[in-house]
């Protein structure tokens, strides 16, 4: 697989999490243990759904991968401050580490692609 295929299945993951984030933002809060707040799940999932839209568009995909690093890490933040207030920190942990494996897919494709 070349970067840029890696970096459309990127874009194909943001897009469908963002439209997950968006149509059904009570449900994915209770799956993940994150509780119910689902302005800012509609909200993260604007911010995927774009990132998504960005790498997929091929104009520039590196950019939109920096986004969807920086869309990381406000989602690591999110989740650690899910994790202290949360009974669920078991569920939370594993989508932690879940989203930081994400992040090193995101870096090592958006710092590969940063000259295209």
């Amino acid at each position: 697989m070349n970067d840029l295929q890696t970096a459309k299945g990127l874009g194909v993951f943001s897009v469908a999490l963002g439209l997950t984030q968006l149509a059904a933002p009570h449900w994915l809060g209770r799956t993940t243990g994150a509780g119910e707040h689902p302005a800012l799940m509609r909200v993260c999932g604007a911010r995927e759904l774009a990132a998504g839209i960005g790498i997929l568009s091929g104009r520039r995909p590196a950019a939109a991968l920096w986004a969807r690093v920086a869309g990381d890490v406000i989602d690591i933040g999110l989740l650690g401050v899910a994790l202290v207030k949360n009974a669920r920190r078991g569920r939370l942990a594993l989508i932690l580490g879940s989203v930081l494996g994400i992040t090193l897919l995101d870096l090592i494709a958006a710092r590969r692609l940063k000259g295209e």
